[in-house]
């Protein structure tokens, strides 16, 4: 009886553990299920959030203006989150209404249907009217008229473009009793010595090209129409040889590049069909520096099949100053190594929360407007810190910059834990979380900008162009566009007319020395023009 008992009981507990068991495998099945629906619902609102998202790429606006809503939702929005002190929360509502109040100010109306006057730069040719002879007499009395004054009207005339032929005509000389040592005039000094195109022709084409984005193919069939005859490969060889004499200037506008104290960079996508031992749909970048002083700005662009940590070391050389970029973490191997001060990019950073902004529901506020209304005030900062010198800036940005990060930094480490991180929002917030090293050091120097615009302003004519011509068909013709969009962008930055630097540039190189490319600098070529 003992032993049967102890066998019952021993069971009885077996299976009351069996029952546990089996009582906690079926909890953690629910507790699995529900983290899967929960994992399936964010997926399926990240899904919904990239289609909109989508959606509004593709039809809406092509811009990165955002809603600013207006009253005071925004600013309790921002109260609530960041759950600041009483009397921090009154001097926000302060700033608030002052912001709202001047948002609420009617906006200067543009006058329209006005005419714009002609720059007075442009040549005048003057066509004068006269009165017939016979009508130049008083009708009363016969006495001659008086000139008393005149009425002027200009309108804009534009002479075509004519293709014409230079003949240079060499004339020989020799001794006519003797008929020995005949001489002769040595030939011009051209760019390109074995083709028929004068430097006027090649400033031409390259502007053309480089920054009016006229596919080559396209100047040849304007040029046949104008009577000359030239083939597209003609073209092209052209330019790729031109963009190689450029090199020694470009290596001059690379050592003053690498003197400046701050350089931005920036990198875009290029496809090159016949590369060595690359597929031709493979993925080249062409790459963009920006840097020097007010008057004496220098752009570069430089072709390299990667996208690398290497390319970067390559350019920049043992440079150590400042560095900006947007989040690419590519530079990451030059800024370690040569001890770089990196800086990030505000712009992009807003612009992923307006891209949050364009997926939450129409009519209503939420993070992404409180973060964009937020780094508005930033730049609004920076607008009265332009004219300012570099120590003045960073005086005025410790006194109103410096609480808006403080805030900012706030509302993000609460933001980061309320959002989910693959959606729209949570992604904005997680690249500002792994930026903010970057994002902030323009608060602790005052010659660091708020975002490398500068470098995107300069590669957007690039990004343009490839739009119509789409690829290069060499390295060497990716290099030789890469030097002739450098030339091009260097003359806008400092404010000149790209077809006249161009052409000076091509008509004086042939001509000089290494010794003496610092005279077709833009800044120095600049001092000798017509004031």
């Amino acid at each position: 009886m003992i032993s049967s008992a102890s066998t019952s009981s021993i069971s009885v507990s077996q299976l009351q553990r069996q029952v546990r068991a089996q009582q906690e495998e079926i909890a953690r099945l629910h507790r699995l299920m529900e983290k899967k629906e929960a994992e399936w619902e964010a997926a399926k609102a990240a899904l919904f959030e990239q289609f909109r998202l989508a959606i509004e790429r593709q039809f809406g606006p092509s811009t990165e203006k955002y809603r600013v809503e207006q009253g005071d939702l925004l600013i309790n929005e921002a109260e609530v989150a960041v759950d600041e002190e009483e009397d921090a929360a009154t001097a926000g509502d302060a700033n608030a209404e002052e912001t709202a109040a001047e948002s609420r100010q009617p906006a200067k109306r543009r006058t329209r249907g006005g005419r714009l006057a002609l720059p007075p730069e442009l040549p005048r040719v003057e066509v004068v009217h006269e009165l017939p002879e016979d009508t130049r007499r008083c009708a009363e009395d016969g006495t001659e008229l008086k000139v008393i004054g005149e009425e002027i009207s200009e309108e804009l005339h534009v002479v075509p473009a004519r293709v014409e032929v230079i003949r240079h005509v060499r004339r020989k000389y020799a001794c006519p009793a003797c008929e020995e040592g005949v001489q002769i005039a040595p030939p011009p000094a051209k760019l390109l010595p074995k083709s028929n195109a004068s430097a006027t022709l090649l400033a031409y084409i390259a502007t053309a090209k480089y920054q009016d984005a006229l596919p080559l193919y396209r100047q040849s069939q304007i040029f046949a129409r104008h009577g000359a005859e030239i083939p597209r490969n003609t073209l092209a060889r052209w330019m790729v040889q031109a963009g190689q004499r450029m090199a020694p200037l470009i290596e001059a506008l690379r050592r003053h590049l690498l003197q400046a104290p701050l350089i931005h960079m920036d990198e875009t996508t290029l496809q090159v069909n016949a590369e060595p031992e690359r597929k031709a749909s493979s993925t080249s970048y062409m790459w963009l520096q920006r840097g020097g002083p007010p008057g004496q700005q220098v752009v570069l662009f430089d072709y390299d099949a990667s996208r690398a940590g290497r390319v970067p070391v390559r350019l920049l050389g043992d440079y150590a100053g400042r560095l900006v970029t947007d989040g690419y973490e590519g530079y990451a191997e030059v800024v370690r190594k040569n001890g770089i001060t990196h800086a990030g990019c505000w712009a992009h950073a807003r612009r992923k929360f307006v891209e949050a902004q364009k997926v939450q529901p129409r009519g209503k506020t939420g993070k992404a407007d409180w973060a964009l209304n937020q780094i508005r005030k930033l730049y609004a900062v920076e607008r009265q810190a332009r004219a300012l010198a570099p120590e003045a800036r960073q005086a005025l940005r410790d006194q109103k910059s410096r609480p808006l990060i403080t805030q900012l930094r706030t509302w993000l480490d609460k933001s980061l834990t309320q959002v989910l991180p693959k959606s729209t929002l949570g992604r904005a917030l997680h690249y500002l979380e792994g930026q903010w090293q970057r994002l902030t050091r323009f608060l602790d120097d005052g010659l660091i900008p708020l975002d490398n615009n500068p470098a995107e302003n300069a590669i957007r004519p690039f990004v343009v162009g490839r739009k119509n011509w789409l690829f290069s068909h060499t390295p060497s013709g990716a290099q030789a566009s890469a030097a002739i969009y450098s030339l091009i962008e260097t003359a806008r930055a400092n404010g000149l007319s790209p077809y006249e630097y161009l052409q000076f540039v091509f008509e004086t190189l042939p001509a000089l020395s290494d010794d003496d490319l610092d005279t077709l600098l833009p800044w120095q070529w600049k001092e000798t023009l017509p004031v």
